[in-house]
């Protein structure tokens, strides 16, 4: 939509950071069609120079293309460690790039760490159950996503002024082809990338009732979820799922509204900062991970919340 995602000044700050420390220099890849202006952005997260890479076939997202601009140019500089947020279209393309640089990668990382020179991360494994340390290895840069909301977007100060590169480059054959973008959410922020979200369950009982949710939420300016029943009876989109197999979210807030806190749900939402839980039942599993829990009918307790909210934002 024009802009620089949340998430990609996250992977920016982090470098600024590794760099840092060995005393290096952070360079940023920024690919797509009429984006040159977005590459002054970068110098305030730190950024010495943006590589920019302009194409019409770059305009919609394919692994083919990025892959064909991105590689080459990787391969030229020969970075230590390549960075990139851990997005549903890096999920995609991260793998392809890597297996091109033929280089390891290391997934959905909340931690980045240099000691005597080696690259290690923390990551979870196990639906989050565990998290294991990963150190790089073999030739190649060390490739690494993080997780949106775990690291801190950091300005620089003072910002730095980024030296702005346009690269010639070629997207070769494109053998899928952009046919439709279908809007969905209404301009809802993006559940990754969103600093609060309030999910619903299979209490809410149908997609009407999902109203409640959605005006609390917008009171912290943050996004709605849904469990996977809820999904699944047709009363939200996909794209609203959390869990494990929908979206892995890490916002500051995250209030679970009539969810029971199966284990698919948890590996999705249980790194969040703090985890409010709504629930009926006192032994539903949510609330051992919650930090704070209220046992009620969410139908009670959400408009009393957001009625006691708005009295604190001052918006009666």
């Amino acid at each position: 939509e024009g802009k620089v995602k949340k998430s990609s000044f996250e992977a920016v700050s982090e470098g600024r950071r590794l760099c840092d420390q060995v005393g290096g220099d952070l360079s940023v890849l920024l690919a797509g069609e009429e984006i040159e202006a977005l590459a002054e952005d970068f110098g305030a997260y730190g950024a010495d120079r943006v590589f920019v890479l302009e194409d019409p076939k770059l305009a919609a997202y394919s692994t083919e293309g990025f892959t064909a601009v991105l590689a080459p140019l990787v391969q030229e500089k020969n970075p230590a460690i390549l960075l990139m947020a851990n997005s549903i279209l890096a999920r995609d393309l991260a793998p392809r790039l890597a297996a091109r640089l033929g280089c390891g990668l290391m997934t959905d990382c909340v931690e980045l760490a240099l000691d005597g020179g080696k690259f290690s991360v923390l990551r979870p494994v196990f639906g989050g159950k565990a998290l294991v340390r990963e150190e790089a290895a073999g030739e190649g840069p060390a490739f690494a996503t993080i997780r949106p909301n775990v690291f801190s977007m950091d300005p620089v100060d003072p910002p730095k002024s980024a030296e702005v590169e346009k690269v010639p480059c070629d997207p070769g054959e494109i053998r899928t082809r952009f046919v439709e973008k279908i809007e969905e959410g209404d301009g809802q922020i993006d559940l990754t990338e969103a600093e609060v979200i309030v999910s619903g369950g299979r209490a809410l009982k149908n997609a009407e009732n999902f109203k409640i949710l959605e005006e609390l939420a917008s009171l912290f300016h943050g996004a709605v979820g849904a469990s996977r029943v809820a999904v699944d009876s047709g009363w939200r989109p996909h794209s609203d799922q959390v869990g494990q197999t929908g979206k892995v979210v890490n916002p500051k807030l995250y209030i679970a509204c009539g969810i029971s806190g199966s284990v698919q749900h948890l590996a999705g939402m249980g790194t969040s900062r703090t985890i409010v839980a709504i629930n009926t039942d006192p032994e539903a599993p949510i609330f051992e991970k919650a930090d704070d829990g209220i046992v009620g009918d969410l139908f009670t307790v959400i408009p009393l919340l957001t009625e006691e909210l708005r009295k604190v934002f001052n918006l009666f």
